[in-house]
């Protein structure tokens, strides 16, 4: 279990450093929904949102960040992590049922066919307990009070 989760987390840091390094580079958006914040803190604001499939031009990068524009509507910038852009183009209009995390799993490779091939080959692997723990859902406003209240650092420089 190790040893794959070593390997999907390599290839979300490979797709995030392609993307840093890709100032002015055309991506695409590579989950469901895509909000664009003000800045790169955690609670800065909501400026905007693409959908999958959006393409994008990448204006400046900061860390595993990257400050985009949509090229359908340059009035809708803001930033956004690296891991959320693939630099394959996205067939627009396709039709799916999957979640957003599901799809940007998809574009780094990771499917419901490499899932049952680690089923099929790892027994011992618990995908219900990952699905459990994906469903648990904390709202923003919980998140902000818990790292005020714990005297954390907000924002992206933590």
């Amino acid at each position: 279990m190790k040893r794959y989760l070593f390997i999907l987390c390599l290839i979300l840091f490979v797709t995030g450093l392609a993307a840093a390094q890709s100032a002015g580079s055309v991506f695409y958006v590579a989950v469901k929904t895509l909000t664009l914040k003000s800045g790169t803190g955690a609670f800065d604001s909501n400026k905007a949102t693409l959908n999958y499939g959006d393409k994008v031009t990448v204006i400046k990068v900061d860390g595993k960040f990257a400050e985009i524009k949509s090229e359908a509507d340059p009035a809708k910038t803001g930033w956004t992590l690296t891991a959320n852009l693939s630099k394959k183009q996205i067939v627009a209009g396709s039709t799916s049922t999957a979640s957003a995390k599901e799809m940007a799993l998809a574009g780094k490779g990771f499917s419901q066919e490499t899932e049952k091939n680690l089923k099929t080959q790892k027994k011992d692997l618990n995908f219900a307990d990952v699905d459990r723990t994906e469903a648990i859902k904390v709202h923003e406003k919980e998140v902000k009070r818990f790292l005020e209240e714990g005297k954390l650092k907000v924002g992206a420089s933590q």
